[in-house]
């Protein structure tokens, strides 16, 4: 087992402890599912993993004390490692379980919970993303789901199983493209999640991409895997656009449902779009943003060329401007992301640069979205915590599902097993 040499009292209640202690890989993520599992059959899963780290952090604060199995069950009893002070904590009285795999920042989660569903199992690998799942969840997600040792601790019996996972090639020439010849990939690891689980139902979420990938090899070989091997009703897969569900972002993204074949469900269909459509204006910032966000004379110089050049030649790469009543291209990772989805505001009225920056500071009203903007235009209500720098937060949300189009897909999911009307 892989081991760090930090741990901070101040994750779980708030208070800082000057420690440092050996740290098993999970032990944060264990102590958190632990917490929010502790009433149901689930927390059997974590709860001789959960007391012993627990002993372990009281320990170090009370050095002198002999600090017990059940002394430790009762501090978790009484809350002293509390993590249910958060915007979006776990339903009291679920309709069905679910796991959250490529959790990112719980866009799947959120849609899930809001639909009467509870999370039983998160995984996640970057740090930060979990940094910003646990400040709105109260759970740190467990680690590289690749590994045995993060895989042990999904439980039996949840009803769904989501994930957002990364798109990998991997070679089918010459081969029947079933289980075996994703190996290596993190598909892999999903098919092998769902071999062992056997959950009802399982919904994935890809790039549009995927579609065409490896002339339509990759996603051939995905669906023999999941109808074949693992013995799921796959309906064709769809192409679903953010837009049309309520948030005004151009995002397109492939959604892959399946159904248990004892279930007996023979068919499904994807939700429609919704009739209103809405604009940028609807997410726009209310009020007046940081002179931060608003881009220089020099930077505006250099985009302009780049444009240009790449006009001159055909292309259609460069910068963008969307107008209020307009709706925003794709948010992804990077920085073109953001430059593809400048907007106009003249609010400003500080043109002093507040970062360091050649030439000054611009005066079209011309700037980049800000962090809460891209939370926006992704689905995420206004009390979802950004508890990172802006870089790490553009990534995240460039990276996240958009709620409103997952929670309307797994509603359709949910109908078929009766969970919702």
């Amino acid at each position: 087992m892989k081991f760090t040499e930090k741990i901070n009292l101040e994750e779980f209640n708030g208070k800082k402890y000057k420690i440092r202690i050996v740290e098993a890989e999970n032990d944060e993520a264990i102590l958190t599912h632990y917490l929010h599992n502790n009433k149901n059959g689930v927390s059997k899963f974590y709860k001789k993993d959960a007391i012993n780290f627990a002993k372990t952090l009281i320990q170090y604060k009370y050095p002198e004390e002999n600090i017990t199995d059940k002394v430790a069950e009762e501090a978790i009893q009484y809350g002293l490692f509390d993590s249910f002070q958060v915007p979006f904590p776990p339903l009291e009285s679920p309709k069905f379980t679910f796991i959250d795999l490529f959790a990112g920042i719980g866009g799947f989660r959120l849609a899930m919970q809001n639909l009467g569903g509870k999370c039983i199992y998160s995984s996640e690998w970057d740090k930060e993303a979990k940094k910003t799942y646990k400040a709105n969840f109260g759970e740190t997600p467990f680690g590289d789901i690749t590994k045995e040792s993060t895989k042990s601790y999904i439980p039996d019996n949840f009803d769904v199983l989501c994930a957002g996972f990364p798109c990998q090639a991997f070679s089918i020439a010459g081969k029947r493209g079933g289980f075996e010849d994703t190996r290596g990939t993190l598909f892999f690891d999903v098919a092998e999640i769902i071999k062992r689980k056997k959950p009802k139902a399982i919904f994935l979420e890809n790039v549009k991409g995927l579609r065409s990938h490896d002339k339509g090899r990759t996603l051939e070989t995905i669906l023999n895997v999941l109808r074949n091997d693992l013995g799921y009703f796959v309906p064709d897969p769809e192409i679903i656009n953010a837009k049309d569900f309520g948030v005004p972002q151009n995002r397109e993204r492939i959604y892959i449902v399946g159904f248990r074949n004892d279930l007996g469900i023979k068919n499904f269909s994807y939700p429609k779009p919704f009739e209103r459509k809405v604009s940028f204006a609807e997410v726009k910032e209310e009020n007046v943003v940081s002179t931060k966000y608003y881009l220089s004379t020099q930077y505006l110089i250099t985009l302009r060329n780049h444009k240009e050049r790449h006009q001159s030649k055909g292309n259609g790469f460069g910068y963008n401007i969307i107008k209020d009543e307009e709706i925003a291209g794709a948010v992804v990772c990077g920085g073109m992301g953001r430059e593809r989805n400048l907007v106009y505001d003249y609010r400003i009225t500080d043109f002093t640069p507040i970062t360091k920056i050649k030439g000054v500071v611009n005066r079209e009203g011309i700037r980049k979205m800000t962090p809460r903007e891209w939370a926006r235009l992704q689905g995420f209500p206004d009390n979802y915590v950004i508890p990172v720098a802006d870089a790490s937060a553009y990534k995240q949300f460039g990276n996240s599902v958009a709620v409103p189009a997952i929670q309307a897909t797994a509603n359709e999911i949910l109908k078929k097993l009766n969970y919702v009307k």
